[in-house]
């Protein structure tokens, strides 16, 4: 699949350390649609919004017992969570698998429960986990590559971060190859964090997660984004057993609360629904680079969940798009790329043609 990344051999020196922001000044994500209200004050509403990478289409949950909102969850009722997404994603153990309020958090925490001493990280990636290293007082590095980021990752101590795939351009990473460098690294005390927040829905695709327990290794899960149910923030590290039970103590009791139990368990066990869902999503990903090649975009990859395109006037197009009440991805850095999600209905793949039409003549 296409990549935005360089090749090592392209950049002098590929591993660099990356600049420190100030924390306060935040890193910008898809949605916030208030925000986009004052931006675009007279767009159409309501948005439809493709900036982020969530399933368009949520899982159909039950009704869920008021009731279970009005108590604190049970311990067995988190294990019972533990083992359907050990059988979902899997892990041999559930005692290997941290549920947690959402992969962000753990993101922010690892840092400070690891005690690795610095990171490296394979990018351009999803920005929070730099991020979270700075804030935590470690130095971080960007790696341009794969190679860079084994020779990045060959210090005592490190942390090495991937995405895979990865966001924003959906490249993979050889899973036989990472599985040497997390042994590299537990060798000289590191642990190769792997990000696969977008995995699911790729049925090609096979985790590090089945590696479990490996003393190299830990591996990020999102739901929310899966199963189209991101309000509930839920999400799981997967990890050997001592590294689980720290995780799962630091994050204390009741991190979980009963609706993301309820919802969790149902989701996870559907492994049809999850089928399913993976092929009408390719569908949908094949017909959005099939509208958008007529607009003269060019494809540089994406996942089931969104595609990242190189657009000419890309930021003429970001404001045309959002005065039409049609929201995308944009990266600063970037400025050449939109990256859009998959509209859930006729009326929003509709809306989208329109804005796309309009964009064209003007």
């Amino acid at each position: 699949m296409p990549s935005i990344t360089s090749p090592a051999s392209a950049i002098p020196n590929p591993v660099v350390t990356m600049p420190a922001p100030a924390i306060a000044a935040g890193i910008a994500h898809g949605g916030r649609l208030i925000e986009a209200r004052r931006r675009f004050p007279s767009a159409p509403q309501p948005f439809l919004d493709l900036s982020t990478g969530i399933n368009p289409h949520p899982y159909p949950l039950a009704p869920i017992d008021p009731a279970r909102l009005a108590r604190l969850p049970e311990p067995e009722e988190l294990s019972r969570l533990q083992a359907v997404a050990a059988r979902a994603y899997g892990v041999a153990d559930p005692d290997m698998v941290v549920a947690t309020p959402g992969t962000q958090i753990a993101i922010s925490l690892l840092p400070h429960l690891l005690g690795c001493s610095r990171a490296v990280i394979l990018s351009p990636t999803y920005a929070e986990h730099a991020a979270a290293w700075r804030h935590a007082g470690r130095p971080v590095e960007a790696a341009a590559g794969l190679e860079a980021f084994e020779r990045g990752a060959m210090l005592p101590g490190t942390a090495a971060v991937l995405c895979n795939p990865n966001n924003p351009d959906g490249a993979r990473s050889d899973r036989v190859r990472l599985l040497a460098l997390a042994a590299g690294l537990a060798r000289q005390g590191g642990v190769l964090i792997c990000d696969e927040a977008f995995l699911d829905l790729e049925p090609d695709m096979a985790s590090l997660g089945t590696a479990l327990p490996h003393p190299g290794l830990l591996v990020l899960r999102s739901f929310g984004k899966t199963y189209g149910l991101a309000g509930i923030r839920l999400g799981f590290v997967l990890a050997s057993p001592g590294l689980a039970g720290r995780l799962r103590s630091a994050f204390g009791p009741w991190a979980i609360g009963g609706l993301a139990i309820e919802a969790g368990c149902a989701a996870l066990a559907d492994e049809a629904w999850r089928a399913g869902m993976a092929e009408r999503l390719l569908g949908d990903g094949a017909e959005l680079d099939r509208l958008l090649l007529r607009y003269g975009w060019r494809s540089r990859g994406g996942t089931a969940l969104f595609r990242l395109y190189q657009v000419r006037q890309a930021t003429r197009l970001y404001a045309h798009l959002g005065e039409a009440g049609v929201l995308v991805r944009r990266f600063e850095h970037q400025p050449d790329l939109l990256r859009l999600g998959l509209p859930g209905d006729s009326g929003g793949w509709a809306r989208l043609e329109g804005a796309l039409a309009t964009a064209a003549l003007s």
